[in-house]
This record gives C-alpha cells, sequence and structure tokens, in this order.
C-alpha cells in the first residue's frame, strides 16, 4: 500500500554568514590566495599583484552572495511503494521535485536521509528544472531486520557554476517504512479444536438463514440501500435495515512469548526472530481459514485490544490485522519470567484455539501453559530450545531428562507440543503437529472438524 508525504516548500531562511559558512574547497582555497596575494601586493607595492589578489579573493564572495540571493522556491514530496514490506524485500522510493517558483533552477544536488541498516544514501543531480516544471527519481531500500525505520529530511543542496559554495536546505516531511516478520506459507492441516462456528456447520446456517432471521434496525449513515426493509420502514415512519444474525466465528490465539530470559542469541537467525516469523505467519495463516485472530503475548497485552470482543475479523487488511503485524515488527525482549500474565488473559475461556511460539520453559512455566490448556478448545505449542540455536551441532548435549522435559508435561496437560530445532521449517512443523494430533491424541482433547 503506497503511502505518500504531502509537499513541503525549501526556502532558504539562513543570512549571509550562513553562505559565507558554505564556502567549499575551492572557494575557500581561492578566498585565501587572493588574502595572501593582496597582503604581498601591500608590502611588495606591486599593484598588478593586487588587482590578481581582489580577483581571487572577491570572486568567491559574489558566488555566495549570488546564491544566498537565488530565490528558489522548490516543492518536493515522497511516495513508499509499498509501505510496509517483509523484512528481506525490497521497497521503491519515489520522490517528486516541483519548481513552483517562476523562475529556472540551477544545478541541485538531491539527497534523501535514510537509516543505515536501509542501505547507503541516495543522491541524485538534477539539471535546470523549468519553472513550473517538475523531476522525478527513485530509489530502493532493504532491511533483513524487522522494525520502523523513518526516512527524510529530504535535503537540496545548491552550488553556484564555479562550484565555489554549497548550500543546504531541508524539507520538513518524515516518512516511516514498516518492515514486519517474514511469512512463510502454511498447508492446510485439521487442527483440534478449530471448528467451532466454522466449516460445513457455518455453510449450513447461512444455507438455513431467511426471513425469520432477519433483525430491523434504524438506518445508520453508510449502511448498504440494498438492506433497507420497505415494509418496516412504512410501518416505522422511518429508514430500517435488516441486520442478519451471522453464526459466530471460530476463535484463535496466538500466544507469542517474549520472555528475554527464554531466549539467546539474536539477529535475523536467532531462534527469538523464528517465534516472531512463525507468530506472523500463523496469524496470516489462521486470518485467511476465515478465523477470529488475536495476538497475545506473556506481558498479557493483546491486539487488538480491548475493542469489540477482542478479535480481529477475517480480512486479512483489515486495520487490526495490520495493527497486529505492526506490533510484530518493534516487538522486543520483555523483561518478565513467567507466563502469569498471559493466563489471566486467557482464563476467561474463549472456547477457541490456542497457538503458543514459546522460549525456554521450566516446570512452573509449564504448568501454567497447562492451565491455559483447560481454558482453550485446542492447543498447540512450538517450543524453541533457544540454547541449541547459539551453539554448534556438535555441542549439542543428549536428550533431555524426561522427567522434567517440559515437552513431555505439555503433552501431559493436553497440549500438542513440538520441538523447534535449529533452522526448521514452520510448514514441516505445522504437518509434524497434525501427525501428532492425528496419531497420538491426549487426554482431555476435545474433537474437531475444519481445516486451518
Amino acid at each position: 500500500m503506497a503511502q505518500a508525504s504531502a509537499g513541503h516548500t525549501a526556502e532558504d531562511k539562513g543570512g549571509l554568514r550562513t553562505a559565507l559558512a558554505g564556502l567549499t574547497t575551492r572557494g575557500r582555497s581561492f578566498l585565501a590566495a587572493g588574502v595572501a596575494a593582496a597582503i604581498c601586493a601591500y608590502v611588495l607595492g606591486q599593484s598588478e599583484l593586487l588587482r590578481v589578489g581582489l580577483l581571487l579573493a572577491v570572486l568567491p564572495l559574489i558566488c555566495a552572495t549570488v546564491l544566498y540571493r537565488t530565490r528558489y522556491r522548490v516543492a518536493g514530496s515522497r511516495r513508499l511503494s509499498p509501505g510496509r514490506v517483509p523484512a528481506g524485500s525490497e521497497a521503491r522510493v519515489h520522490l517528486r521535485m516541483d519548481n513552483v517558483s517562476r523562475l529556472p533552477t540551477g544545478l541541485l544536488m538531491l539527497q534523501d536521509k535514510v537509516p543505515y541498516v536501509l542501505g547507503p544514501r541516495p543522491r541524485f543531480v538534477l539539471d535546470r528544472v523549468e519553472a513550473g516544471g517538475r523531476r522525478e527519481v527513485s530509489y530502493r531500500v532493504r532491511s533483513d531486520l524487522r522494525g520502523r525505520y523513518p526516512l527524510g529530511p529530504l535535503q537540496l543542496r545548491l552550488t553556484d557554476p564555479f562550484g565555489m559554495c554549497e548550500l543546504t536546505r531541508s524539507f520538513s516531511a518524515y516518512d516511516t517504512l514498516t518492515v514486519i516478520p517474514r511469512v512463510e506459507a502454511l498447508p492446510p492441516v485439521r487442527l483440534t479444536g478449530e471448528a467451532k462456528g466454522y466449516g460445513d456447520g457455518r455453510q449450513r446456517a447461512l444455507a438455513l438463514a431467511g426471513e425469520d432471521d432477519i433483525i430491523p434496525r434504524g438506518y445508520r449513515y453508510g449502511d448498504d440501500l440494498r438492506r433497507v426493509h420497505w415494509r418496516l420502514t412504512a410501518r416505522y415512519g422511518e429508514l430500517m435495515v435488516r441486520r442478519e444474525e451471522q453464526p459466530q466465528r471460530s476463535r484463535c490465539t496466538v500466544l507469542l512469548d517474549t520472555r528475554g530470559a527464554a531466549f539467546q542469541g539474536a539477529g535475523p537467525d536467532s531462534a527469538f526472530e523464528w517465534a516472531v516469523s512463525g507468530t506472523a505467519s500463523t496469524l496470516v495463516h489462521m486470518l485467511e481459514r476465515g478465523f477470529s485472530v488475536r495476538l497475545l503475548t506473556d506481558t498479557g497485552s493483546s491486539v487488538p485490544g480491548e475493542g469489540a470482543d477482542g478479535f480481529a475479523g477475517s480480512g486479512q487488511e483489515s486495520a487490526d490485522a495490520a495493527g497486529m503485524m505492526d506490533t510484530l515488527a518493534v516487538v522486543d525482549h520483555s523483561d518478565g519470567t513467567g507466563l502469569s500474565r498471559a493466563y489471566e488473559v486467557v482464563r476467561g475461556g474463549n472456547e477457541g484455539l490456542l497457538i503458543a511460539f514459546l522460549g525456554n520453559l521450566d516446570e512452573e512455566q509449564a504448568t501454567v501453559l497447562g492451565k491455559m490448556r483447560r481454558r482453550s478448545g485446542g492447543a498447540v505449542a512450538f517450543v524453541l530450545d533457544s540454547d541449541s540455536w547459539v551453539r554448534e551441532p556438535a555441542d549439542v548435549p543428549g536428550p533431555p531428562d524426561r522427567s522434567t522435559d517440559p515437552l513431555r508435561m505439555l503433552r501431559e496437560a493436553g497440549w500438542t507440543a513440538v520441538r523447534v530445532p535449529r533452522g526448521a521449517s514452520l510448514a514441516d512443523l505445522w504437518r509434524e503437529a497434525d501427525r501428532q494430533r492425528t496419531h497420538a491424541p491426549t487426554a482431555g482433547t476435545v474433537a474437531g472438524g475444519g481445516g486451518v
């Protein structure tokens, strides 16, 4: 989705001192040589040398004065295409310059300020721009690290034909490029607890909905006129529209463990970045399958917030879905040590599917997750042993003690728990979770229908 910044006009607001401060190395050299020649001419009594010195000294001063008095009025705008990109993908930045004055410009150097992580600072040389004319240029930016990166301000560098002086004039407009986590396509599988309100039952409910299911209400601005119920409108004397009851959507909560103590390492290939990318992939996948989705972290914060029922709609391009991806673009490690706050949010019981991306767990946290399982219709956990992500394969210790293995405790509590090895594919683990549910169902599992 493209984003455009409003045009702003760059004008010189400095004084003559600013113009003199803009003298280039060539201009300063000419000025110094002219002053030295004038002093020598005065000492030696050489009038011809004095004229040469005055010419060398006056030339950069004249260039600075002319450049300072040049009243360029130039409007600039920036457009991002797109304004939100996955990590590792490119975005194109379009710059447009309009000469809004009645005089043509001279040689202009245009540069945009970008963070180092997006690449080198782009520079463009614009030749003479006629009165009322425009110039358009573009450049690409790319980041392997998710985040929100400011672009701007845009700067114009003016110079005289002799290269004696340069002045920089800045615009005030900024834009923000949002780099969201990478999203991996997931295969459609049948996980536990996700079929409440959707699937074949939902289609049948829609097919059976008829005139008797219509609940009238008053017309509101923006309502589709095709939904106006004319018979009730004539009865009540005001516009009435049909409000059809819809079956309840299946719900899915995606839990992301952000505890700093649960993950080790940093960078695009770290365990935490894999968990963030897996969370984003799951959110997109569940939205595409028609679920109402909520993003939850160990801190207890959720997106969407408390509005409506706290879940995003089924449209991937909805504002709530974009808000979840923007949250994942900037999410970082938390200072928490447990999952109790997340449990307080889940304990209300939404009877939906719970999918968790977890770091290192101990017995206490596994017990809390067991309580979460009892509050959900089904639960799938992807557990990352972040220690193995920061060591070489030869240094990875042997199998863990099964008596305190968090995966064993989660499975006994009813979770479908999958261990995530270093560099694993989420699509393969997604199928593994389906195989675990199919071939080794655990106690307390609720039978489910529709595929995800």
